[in-house]
């Protein structure tokens, strides 16, 4: 009998990518060209990973459905806008480890896959600019898919694989993460590094939290185990 297939899953902004001073920044203008007072720093964290228009609902509900698209839209314009000069998400380092965790693995049997807030452009450009699609052998994001919680992601990244729920692990740094695993009957591993607070991570049902990247092939091989 064959060994099965085992998946590991990433989140890219808050995981892998510390964007958090670019969003904060796209989001600000966005709202700031709409005359419209921007979120503080805190609340724009809260709402990374979700897909872009409820991100924008989350943090203006007062707003009707107009203005919350007009303002989605500026955000995005921001983020292009700074991609024509270098940076965007270029511009955003990588946590530490991330690379070496990521060599390591891809250095195993197991199978590597993307699960993103960002639209397709967004993490083309995050691939790119890191040199990390190498690495990937499947990419899901908010333009082909539902967003977070939502299990799509996940179970498009099962069907592309060929590898089980059970032996899928994903990895997040927001309880949309811990929660979208879930919900698709995988693994949920939470880093602490990230935007969202480690008992929220918990309380979202992380099966378990690291703290470095140096930590993170010893917490997959216990929860593969588990499977």
């Amino acid at each position: 009998m064959s060994d099965p297939l085992r998946l590991a899953i990433f989140d890219v902004d808050g995981t892998l990518l510390d964007s958090q001073d670019v969003i904060v920044g796209a989001m600000d203008r966005a709202f700031r060209s709409h005359d419209l007072p921007p979120p503080t720093s805190t609340e724009t964290k809260r709402i990374v990973g979700l897909e872009l228009y409820e991100a924008v609902t989350r943090l203006a509900p007062d707003l009707d459905e107009a203005l919350i698209k007009s303002v989605g839209d500026a955000y995005k314009n921001a983020f292009i806008e700074n991609r024509k000069t270098g940076g965007g998400e270029a511009e955003a380092p990588l946590y530490a480890g991330a690379v070496a965790a990521l060599e390591r693995l891809h250095a195993t049997e197991a199978l590597l896959g993307v699960a993103t807030g960002k639209a397709r452009r967004g993490l083309d450009h995050t691939l790119d600019a890191h040199d990390l699609r190498r690495f990937f052998v499947t990419t899901q994001t908010c333009t082909e898919n539902p967003g977070k919680p939502n299990p799509a992601m996940v179970e498009n990244c099962l069907r592309e694989t060929g590898a089980e729920a059970r032996d899928t692990i994903m990895i997040g740094d927001t309880v949309f993460d811990m929660e979208m695993g879930k919900n698709a009957g995988a693994w949920s591993l939470g880093v602490a590094w990230g935007y969202h607070e480690v008992e929220e991570l918990r309380d979202a049902g992380a099966d378990l939290i690291i703290g470095a990247f140096d930590e993170l092939h010893e917490a997959l091989d216990e929860l593969w185990r588990r499977a």
